[in-house]
């Protein structure tokens, strides 16, 4: 019997394999480099940032309507629940396709009607955790997302976080867009302690996050790592992930068990499945190397869920 599951760091447009990719594109138009599976294998190759970033834009571009954000949230609920997903915090990034021109409110009725086909054909519960980006510059824009995660909070938002490249790029401009919906009653759930170190993490915990994405550098400083465990602030962790943007040089060396050593509760998620080539049987499967179990994994996912009532 599979172990259930909850996973809290997934975006949806890293869920994209290539033959929905393919779809989505010649139903709206979209050019890309190949026209079959077999001709996007290289696209889904994963060689270093630059490469995921050129993916992620060939890939996102290619979503246009209510129908396509609809149906990446079903695809995904089908794999998530092969391997025992009953709970699912989904990412998506609806400012970087505003400006390109969608409006808010085909992304959120397609993402939260998604999520209500998910539960009827799969079983899964699926909420939301729209991301901001680090390197936008329109702090209304952000603060405009911020407010529409609050008009969809009935329909299934239950958070928002920031993500993007960490390097020399701060999290304290957000600190409005994150009080807008705290105030209403959603998390704040950032990434940081990924591509950068403590110094990220330490402005995310002055942000009053619920949960860290990553947030794996904390074992570099004694006191961060003691204040994440004291708060009882949950790690959003990703090995797979970590393994392919060279954050980890190897899996034995990933901190997972130093963070759990120090009294951290740590979800294992996928990031970027399509993307990362993994899924959460991988993931769970390098996180069993390194002496954490699939218990573990669940009891953390109860503990840092936004919405979760099943525990």
């Amino acid at each position: 019997m599979t172990t259930p599951k909850i996973e809290l760091h997934v975006h949806l447009e890293g869920t994209v394999r290539a033959q929905t990719l393919l779809d989505i594109a010649r139903r709206n138009d979209m050019p890309l480099p190949a026209d079959t599976v077999e001709g996007l294998a290289s696209l889904y190759q994963f060689t270093d940032f630059e490469h995921f970033i050129r993916t992620w834009i060939l890939t996102t571009n290619c979503l246009r309507r209510a129908e396509d954000f609809r149906q990446i949230v079903v695809d995904y609920a089908q794999e998530a629940a092969s391997f025992g997903v009953v709970y699912m915090e989904g990412i998506f990034s609806p400012a970087e396709r505003v400006q390109n021109g969608i409006r808010w409110s085909e992304m959120f009725i397609g993402y939260t009607e998604g999520a209500v086909e998910a539960r009827e054909r799969f079983g899964v519960e699926i909420r939301f955790t729209p991301d901001l980006y680090r390197s936008m510059t329109d702090f209304d824009l952000a603060e405009e997302c911020a407010r529409q995660c609050v008009r969809y909070a009935d329909d299934g938002i239950v958070g928002m976080g920031v993500g993007g490249k960490e390097q020399g790029l701060s999290l304290l401009p957000f600190r409005r867009a994150a009080q807008i919906v705290q105030e209403a009653g959603l998390g704040f759930v950032p990434h940081a302690g990924e591509s950068a170190g403590p110094e990220s993490i330490i402005e995310a915990l002055a942000l009053d996050p619920h949960r860290i994405r990553h947030g794996i550098r904390a074992v570099e400083d004694p006191a961060v790592l003691k204040e994440i465990a004291d708060r009882g602030i949950v790690l959003d962790v990703c090995p797979v992930s970590n393994l392919r943007t060279k954050v980890v040089k190897s899996l034995e060396e990933h901190p997972l068990p130093q963070l759990v050593a120090a009294g951290i509760q740590c979800s294992i998620s996928t990031d970027d499945p399509a993307m990362f080539d993994t899924d959460l049987g991988r993931d769970y499967e390098a996180a069993a190397t390194l002496g954490y179990t699939a218990e573990q994994a669940y009891a953390a996912g109860v503990a840092g869920a936004l919405d979760f009532a099943g525990a």
